[in-house]
């Protein structure tokens, strides 16, 4: 598949089906695109729609069954689009375009060959409960238990988002910028292995209310 360069192209590029309930263009929406008026396009699209396809069956579509409803608060960035927000980065927070091949670059492998995608999102059902609770590990440790596709997690302060990685040699991390900040579980870590339905068990309830 070439890269699209007109209206046509990309709208056919955006009905790509990546899953059930996702298509190519839930993902391409940037608001570094919009203000710098770059496009968001992929260099590669086979590349994308691979990648895309992984993160929305393994990760997306389990926690959307599960949960309710998933809001993307964004995803894809071509490698011109993350540049950018690199270069602005106190404006913009996105990490140079080589920490972000196969995270939130989908068209482009790590250093390591590897395929992955990222997104960020909303489970806005959990939103009610964290803003009552600020209990943002509830959700985190309910991923980590159920959701075995998962790479790795990255919570942020507003609206509960986090990213969301899908990677071909998963991670299995979560990490936050949310108190208390740094990194919740990895590899190696005491807590990683074992039952953590304690850490969540209230919020189900609050589900079943």
């Amino acid at each position: 598949m070439k890269s699209p360069t007109s209206v046509k192209t990309l709208e056919e590029f955006g009905r790509v089906q990546l899953s059930k309930s996702f298509f190519m263009r839930d993902f391409l929406y940037s608001e570094i695109s919009q203000i710098e008026k770059i496009p968001n396009i992929p260099d590669d699209p086979d590349l994308a729609v691979a990648a895309g396809r992984a993160l929305c069956e393994n990760v997306l579509e389990p926690i959307q069954d599960a949960l309710g409803r998933i809001a993307i608060r964004s995803a894809f960035r071509s490698c011109a689009v993350n540049a950018k927000g690199a270069e602005n980065k106190n404006q913009y927070n996105c990490s140079r375009n080589e920490a972000n091949y196969a995270g939130h670059i989908w068209d482009m492998r790590d250093a390591d060959g590897c395929m992955g995608a990222t997104a960020c999102i909303v489970v806005t059902r959990f939103l009610p409960y964290c803003e009552a609770t600020k209990d943002w590990q509830a959700l985190a440790w309910w991923i980590h238990d159920n959701i075995p596709g998962y790479s790795h997690m990255y919570f942020f302060p507003k609206l509960a988002a986090f990213n969301i990685s899908w990677h071909e040699r998963p991670e299995k991390r979560i990490d936050s910028y949310i108190e208390p900040k740094g990194c919740l579980t990895k590899p190696g870590m005491d807590n990683h292995a074992g039952d953590h339905s304690a850490a969540y068990q209230a919020f189900l309830d609050g589900l079943c209310n």
